[in-house]
């Protein structure tokens, strides 16, 4: 007879809950390399001022106001000075049928030459335009380009002091129409 090794008795033991924590480990892991291959939204804000509105007269001075106003229209650009609303120059679109944005520039350069302590220009739209036109034409508005002349200005001290925009305090007169 051949030997035999004694059985053991089986003891059942009491089955636990699941083992959850292989699983959370792989959602962290999975959560973690989702947030850094994610492209996070970079938001710009262009500033505007909001036009004030008051029932007191503004302050006598001798100069007069510029009042400079960009007018957006399906034709072209229609750029006003004065109180009185004057036409300084009608700005019509390319033969692409685009606004055309250098000649505003060179216009408002040669107005800011004039007007150095200007800042400020009133945009209309009369038309529906979209995001991107909108911001090219704040670009062409507010910035000074490299290769653009040079403007100086003298401060409270008489120093010259280089501008570095054009008119870069910008408003929307007539939103709602």
């Amino acid at each position: 007879m051949s030997y035999r090794l004694p059985t053991r008795r089986k003891v059942k033991k009491a089955q636990g809950g699941l083992n959850l924590v292989p699983i959370l480990d792989a959602i962290f892991i999975l959560i973690f390399f989702l947030l850094m291959s994610a492209q996070f939204v970079k938001i710009f804000e262009i500033g505007s001022d909001v036009p004030i509105v008051s029932n007191t007269p503004p302050p006598k001075t001798k100069k007069k106001p510029l009042n400079l106003t960009l007018k957006i229209r399906k034709s072209g650009l229609l750029l006003t000075t004065g109180l009185n609303q004057r036409v300084y120059t009608n700005i019509k679109k390319t033969k692409e049928g685009e606004y055309d944005l250098l000649r505003l520039h060179d216009v408002l350069i040669s107005l800011k030459k004039k007007y150095k302590h200007e800042e400020t220009i009133v945009f209309e739209p009369q038309v529906d335009l979209t995001y991107e036109e909108i911001v090219k034409i704040m670009d062409a508005v507010r910035l000074l380009k490299k290769t653009d002349d040079s403007i100086f200005t003298k401060d409270k001290d008489g120093i010259d002091i280089q501008l570095k925009t054009l008119f870069h305090k910008i408003m929307f007169g007539n939103l709602m129409s």
